[in-house]
């Protein structure tokens, strides 16, 4: 009892001895005793500490967390309904405040400590499902605005992009889901008109003009009159002949009306490109060379007959002809897209062709042959860039980490590409935050993963363990050339004179009294 008493008087005595430092100010004894600065948010209560304690309480933890719900009112609200990031949280009924949330940690520390990437939305009211979980944070949650007051409707967000006009409500999601707008899933068989084939592709708009959805005609001459290659010869019954699933794909029977099967790419061919006066009875020619003479690629060096080559599919590539076989050279790669007279282009018979890659392929060379002749020892038929099969291991350099997934030629800025420095800062002398002042073994600190991935020691490379305070201090803060022009002292004086207070009347021992973590709180030994 007697003991208490004098530790009282003791405190009281030291809080009046400081009382004349603060001049006329009024002090409140609590605040000289904080740990610290409460942040910007809360410095309008800094001199009001039982705003957020109460030190007459039997449980200070339980009764501060009250303290702080009695302000955050709607945060308290969503715990108790179980709703909002806080209402969703596991087990946090009867968990402080100050378990997340410290505070006296300076005017601008984070004591929400959120880090968007991090954030799990699905432990709020609004999980992020489809194409919301690309949408960064700031496309819904507006600056300067609480995160809890973003909107949860579609047309809060998407006004702009609904193409309705808002002729059909509110509810998008009747019709949308969140994967993408185009994703609509109306059921049209509810209408009069249910979609089938062809027309379950087309857009709403290219039926109804200016969102306008009733009274939409049938019949399909009301749309397709200007696909009619008939020109309304063939009447406006479009059904007898057509179908929905394409204006080629007929009911007419081709081969048993005229003699003429369409096979292949000849059923896909709309009729006008035939019969071009418009009149089916005008007789038209049935050999290939008749109708494709405009088309021959080979401008005749190949004959008439084109069916010792081509087929009725497709003219390329040419199903009858074996390239590896016949001409003793297999395409491969984009070499089977290429067109014949691309390398043929005089007749075969008088023409033999060169199978070497610079034998075509000289200008294509962005190497300007430096690298030699034997182009596929990098590169494959599939394309330059394609495949390309060059083992960056098997050179002096070889490529590990972030390295692997550089272009080349963001290190390879001419396609000589044997004159490439290989030290760091060849590349990286503009990614170096140290300005030089750590030399040019970056080695020896980062590694090739990424620039934040650094390994140094400072207490074993150095002898100065970096604690407290130090831990969070920037390299240049301290070493403000290169290390081998300069070598720091360890004292604290050496650094920190400016901010001893006593004036050198305590020596240059610092640590005896204070921490590496505060200034504040000295400990006399």
């Amino acid at each position: 009892m007697q003991g208490g008493r004098w530790r009282t008087l003791t405190l009281c005595g030291l809080l009046l001895a400081l009382l004349p430092m603060r001049h006329a100010e009024a002090v409140n004894p609590e605040t000289l005793l904080m740990p610290g600065k409460l942040t910007q948010a809360h410095a309008k209560y800094e001199e009001q500490c039982t705003q957020c304690h109460d030190r007459a309480s039997s449980n200070p933890g339980a009764r501060q967390t009250q303290l702080c719900l009695d302000c955050h009112k709607e945060i308290r609200e969503d715990i108790q309904r179980q709703r909002g990031y806080h209402g969703h949280l596991q087990g946090i009924a009867g968990t402080q405040c100050a378990a997340c949330h410290a505070e006296h940690l300076g005017r601008s520390a984070d004591i929400v400590k959120l880090v968007p990437e991090q954030f799990d939305h699905a432990q709020t009211d609004y999980p992020l499902h489809g194409a919301h979980t690309a949408v960064p944070c700031s496309g819904c949650h507006v600056a300067g605005k609480h995160y809890r007051d973003a909107p949860r409707d579609c047309l809060s967000c998407h006004r702009k992009e609904e193409p309705h006009g808002g002729r059909l409500g509110k509810d998008c999601g009747s019709c949308h889901n969140d994967s993408a707008w185009r994703e609509v899933r109306y059921d049209h068989d509810r209408t009069a008109f249910p979609l089938r084939d062809k027309h379950v592709e087309i857009a709403c708009a290219a039926c109804h003009f200016g969102n306008r959805y009733k009274q939409t005609p049938k019949e399909c001459v009301s749309c397709h009159e200007p696909d009619d290659a008939h020109g309304g010869k063939r009447g406006a019954e479009c059904g007898k002949c057509h179908t929905t699933k394409s204006w080629k794909t007929q009911k007419f029977d081709h081969e048993k009306e005229t003699g003429f099967a369409l096979l292949g790419a000849h059923a896909n061919v709309a009729c006008n490109e035939c019969h071009r006066s418009g009149n089916m009875k005008d007789k038209i020619p049935k050999d290939c060379f008749g109708c494709h003479q405009g088309e021959d690629p080979h401008a005749g060096r190949m004959g008439k007959q084109c069916g010792q080559c081509h087929g009725n599919e497709k003219w390329k590539p040419a199903s009858g002809f074996d390239h590896a076989r016949d001409g003793h050279w297999a395409l491969e790669g984009r070499h089977q897209k290429i067109a014949c007279e691309a390398c043929h282009t005089a007749p075969v018979a008088s023409q033999k062709l060169k199978t070497e890659c610079l034998a075509c392929h000289r200008p294509n060379d962005v190497h300007a042959g430096k690298l030699g002749r034997k182009c596929e020892q990098c590169h494959t038929p599939a394309g330059w860039r394609s495949s390309v099969s060059f083992d960056h291991d098997l050179t002096s350099y070889p490529l590990v980490g972030l390295h692997v997934a550089v272009p080349c030629e963001q290190c390879h800025l001419t396609r000589q590409y044997r004159d490439v420095g290989k030290q760091c800062n060849d590349c990286h002398a503009a990614d170096d935050v140290h300005k030089g002042r750590r030399g040019s073994d970056c080695a020896r600190c980062h590694s090739p993963n990424g620039w934040k991935l650094w390994e140094f020691d400072h207490e074993k490379e150095t002898g100065f363990g970096l604690r407290g305070a130090h831990s969070k201090l920037a390299c240049e803060s301290c070493h403000r050339k290169p290390p081998g022009e300069l070598k720091l002292p360890q004292d604290c004086l050496s650094c920190h004179e400016k901010d001893d207070i006593h004036l050198g009347e305590y020596g240059r021992q610092c640590d005896r009294c204070h921490s590496t973590f505060t200034w504040k709180g000295a400990r006399v030994q």
